[in-house]
């Protein structure tokens, strides 16, 4: 019976990588494959570039970043606007990344609650979650007023400028907060936006005890955002979900309003997912 299982364990260890393989990175990295990902991201988070910018903000040559972009380009990752001269990310890129939401139920158990608080609040609805210290935004149900916030699936945005990033900041176990906030740049966005270490920790403790963040205009100016955060089952913050709309909608006036339609939502997906609240 033992040996069995032994059998089945280096089965199993023998499909994800070669028997006798050593996970040391240096090895293990093919280093052409590491910078074309480089370029690939870079490209991800500041579309519509040429050649020479791409190749001057990635410190790679414009040679190897030119065939960096044609062997992506074929495999429909990339493409090129001949008019305008630029690269921008292909929509084989979309169709990977639908398949990576697919992958989780938060997405899909997120979906009618976000539909329910759009049609309560009249704004638009969110989900995100943080990856390597950003929000990544993974779905949005968006408001049928004409003047609507917009964050496509695959949209990242810094955390101290974002509501939902705020949120999660303030729920996370305190030694990983306070290395995430060390490591961050503090963009200055706008007039209303944190720019201290010390004003933002002062902010995430109001969010911790309060329930929900708000984004007043920190990234965009008219722009308002109300977010609460998401639990797994070890009580542990996995997402956040906010409304977001005009300051001329979301007003200070509505704010109340608002945060407990919005702290409401994320309760409701916090239970949907098997999760419990800190």
């Amino acid at each position: 019976m033992c040996s069995e299982k032994s059998d089945q364990i280096s089965s199993r260890r023998a499909r994800g990588r070669p028997r006798g393989w050593h996970d040391k990175t240096e090895q293990n990295t093919i280093k052409s494959l590491d910078r074309a990902l480089n370029v690939f991201a870079y490209l991800s988070q500041d579309q519509g570039k040429p050649l020479t910018a791409l190749a001057a903000e990635t410190g790679q040559s414009p040679a190897t970043v030119y065939r960096i972009l044609v062997t992506l380009q074929g495999q429909g990752l990339v493409e090129f606007d001949p008019a305008e001269q630029v690269w921008h990310i292909g929509p084989r890129a979309f169709v990977i990344g639908a398949r990576f939401l697919r992958r989780t139920s938060l997405v899909d158990r997120a979906r009618p609650v976000m539909r329910r608080l759009m049609e309560v609040t009249g704004e638009t609805a969110n989900l995100g979650v943080e990856r390597e210290g950003m929000v990544l935004f993974l779905s949005q149900v968006e408001t049928h007023e004409s003047i609507r916030a917009f964050f496509p699936p695959g949209t990242m945005s810094e955390m101290h400028a974002s509501g939902i990033g705020k949120a999660l900041l303030a729920n996370m176990e305190p030694t990983r907060q306070a290395r995430l906030v060390r490591q961050m740049a503090l963009t200055p966005y706008t007039d209303h936006t944190i720019v201290t270490q010390e004003a933002l920790m002062g902010d995430l403790a109001d969010i911790k005890s309060q329930g929900y963040a708000i984004d007043n205009e920190e990234k965009n100016l008219g722009m308002r955002c109300i977010a609460a955060p998401v639990f797994d089952h070890n009580r542990e913050v996995v997402a956040g979900i906010s409304v977001s709309g005009p300051v001329s909608r979301v007003s200070v006036a509505q704010t109340d309003d608002l945060a407990r339609n919005v702290v409401w939502a994320a309760a409701e997906l916090t239970t949907a997912i098997g999760g419990a609240a800190q």
